[in-house]
Parts: C-alpha cells; sequence; structure tokens
C-alpha cells in the first residue's frame, strides 16, 4: 500500500508482522475475518516477501509491508477494526493503539488498558486454535480446520520444474536449537535416495551452505539444491507436487499441513501440540522427545538431539503412500 486508497470501505487491519509459519497458522483467522466483514477493506501488516502468498489465500484485500513490530504505515490509522494477531502484549498492542481503531481485538493485557476485558491470553494453546479462540471470545465465528491451500502448479522451468513426487528435505529453522544436526538430515536423505526416490533440498538464501552441505554429505548432486533459488509460491508449488517432507519445527512444515503432502517434522524445544500438524490429519508424523527448552537457543535442543536417523526413516516408511490432497480453494 502506497498513500491514501481511493477505496471508501470502512478499513480492518490486521498486524501479523512475522514469518512463513506464522502466516500459515493464523490463515484460518483471516478467513473468519473475510466471513465476518465482508464490507471492509481488509489489510494485512505482514513482510513484504510474503506478498505473493497473501494474495494467493486471498483472504485480505491487500498487505501492508511492515517488517516487524514498527508503526504502521500513515494510511491505516483511524481503522474500524484492528486486530492484533501477532502477539499479546507491549510489543504489538500499542501499534494498533496508535492507529486509534473504533474497535480493538486483542488479547487482555494489565500493562494495555485499551485491552481490559479482552480474552485471556493461554500460554500452552495451539498457535492455530490461539487466534480462533480470540477472535470467537470477541463474538466473530471462526474455524480452525480452515487451514488447506491449493498450491499453484509446479513450474514447467527452473530450479523445480520435474520435482513431482520428490521427498523435500529442508534442514533449516530459524535458530539453531530448532536444526537437527545436518548429517543426519544427510543420513535421511541416503535412505530416500536407496529406496528410488529423488530428493529435494530446500531452504532460505541464508541457509544456502547448510543445503549444500547436506547433498555433500548424502553424495547428492548440486542440482538438487533449490535453497535460495525459489520464492514463497515457488515453494509451496514445490512442496504441493511432493511426494513427502522432512522438516524441522520450521514454515516448510507448515507448507506442508496447507497442501497436505505427508510430512515428518521433527520438534525439539516446543512440542507439536502448540506448533505441530493438527492431530486430526494422519498423513503427518509429529516426532518429539517430550522436552521442552528455549526455542531461541544458540545450541541444539537436546530433546531434538534424542530424535534419531531411525526414528525419523520409520515415520517415513509410515506415511501414507499417496497424498490425500485436500483441494481446497483458495478463500
Amino acid at each position: 500500500m502506497t498513500g491514501p486508497s481511493p477505496d471508501r470501505r470502512p478499513l480492518l487491519v490486521v498486524l501479523r508482522a512475522l514469518g512463513l509459519g506464522d502466516y500459515l497458522t493464523g490463515v484460518p483467522a483471516l478467513r473468519a475475518l473475510a466471513d465476518a466483514f465482508p464490507a471492509h477493506r481488509r489489510v494485512l501488516a505482514a513482510p513484504a516477501w510474503l506478498g505473493p502468498l497473501v494474495a494467493h489465500t486471498g483472504a485480505v484485500d491487500a498487505l501492508a509491508p511492515t517488517p516487524g513490530l514498527v508503526p504502521l504505515a500513515a494510511d491505516l490509522r483511524h481503522p474500524d477494526v484492528a486486530v492484533d494477531l501477532h502477539g499479546r502484549g507491549p510489543g504489538s498492542q500499542p501499534l494498533l493503539v496508535e492507529v486509534a481503531p473504533r474497535r480493538l481485538v486483542a488479547f487482555a493485557h494489565s500493562a494495555i488498558p485499551e485491552t481490559a476485558g479482552h480474552p485471556i491470553w493461554r500460554p500452552d494453546e495451539h498457535e492455530v486454535h490461539r487466534w480462533c479462540r480470540l477472535l470467537q471470545e470477541s463474538g466473530i465465528p471462526a474455524d480452525p480446520g480452515r487451514l488447506d491451500l491449493s498450491p499453484p502448479p509446479l513450474p514447467v522451468t527452473g530450479p523445480c520444474a520435474g520435482r513431482a513426487g520428490a521427498t523435500v528435505i529442508h534442514p533449516g529453522a530459524a535458530s539453531e536449537a530448532r536444526r537437527w544436526p545436518v548429517e543426519r538430515f544427510a543420513a535421511v536423505a541416503r535412505h530416500e535416495q536407496s529406496e528410488g526416490r529423488q530428493v529435494v533440498v530446500t531452504g532460505s538464501r541464508t541457509e544456502t551452505g547448510r543445503a549444500r552441505r547436506l547433498a555433500d554429505l548424502a553424495g547428492l548432486p548440486d542440482d538438487v539444491v533449490v535453497a535460495g533459488r525459489t520464492d514463497v509460491l515457488d515453494l509451496l508449488a514445490l512442496v504441493g507436487a511432493a511426494g513427502r517432507v522432512v522438516s524441522g519445527d520450521t514454515g516448510v512444515a507448515h507448507v506442508a499441513t496447507a497442501v497436505g503432502t505427508p510430512s515428518v517434522v521433527l520438534f525439539g524445544p516446543i512440542p507439536p501440540a502448540e506448533w505441530g500438524p493438527p492431530p486430526d490429519r494422519p498423513w503427518h508424523r509429529a516426532l518429539w522427545a517430550g522436552r521442552r527448552g528455549d526455542p531461541h537457543g544458540d545450541t541444539v535442543d537436546p530433546g531434538l538431539l534424542e530424535l534419531s536417523v531411525a526414528d525419523v526413516i520409520d515415520a517415513l516408511s509410515r506415511l501414507p503412500t499417496a497424498p490425500p490432497r485436500p483441494g481446497a480453494v483458495p478463500v
């Protein structure tokens, strides 16, 4: 968004200036807001790189590029409704109070008087259910099951071309605490290749070195590494066309959930009951040693290290052979 909008509809602003997995876990809440406020111009304040995925999802009218907890753009002032899907405290809520909404939807916080009487934050709640409950307790119906997305077609050229049916392995995560050792991912990759499955290694630009090391350790050719060479819709298409996904607790795991691709997800400091795939989707396997830790730590979480290569291979052996694609229309 740049400059004043000629759109005269009442404005609804949603703040969720976070990453890929955060956005995807917020999709049911965004869809609920679209249903509840069909006559409003709905604007999501989120990082600009999510724009293509936000447009593909179709739950909002526009994205206001917002790199984090920074003041919102001037053209978002005085909305009819402002919704905090970002957090619960003095980091996010004052940014929405500052734009002077007629109505604020947010969790209660003792330091923010404008939230008095609002729903109460529950620390151990699943991320999807948390934001749907916020809306429900604010009088807005919301269904946490509305996670599904239809992926775009796999590109016919470029790094993702010809990857249908592959095993996607994503060795990265936002913090070292959630990064299973790359040597173990490489062992899983060797197993998948020995079973006759194509392997593709994904990652962000900053994870390219880790992805290439995995390929080297697994004896895979350089061209299986697409890390740093895909945008967010390429990733959605790649995972949507994949046979299976292996990753840590990171955004790609939520992509697999959204598009219905069977997956094995390795959890360390945070339990899958808070960030994992829904338990009613048996084509996903969440592995966790049962130990909590610091999700932002600078060393690998001890609980994550308890998960062995054999654990992952066993979980892969129990995945469905054919993905139960949801076939959802992105609305």
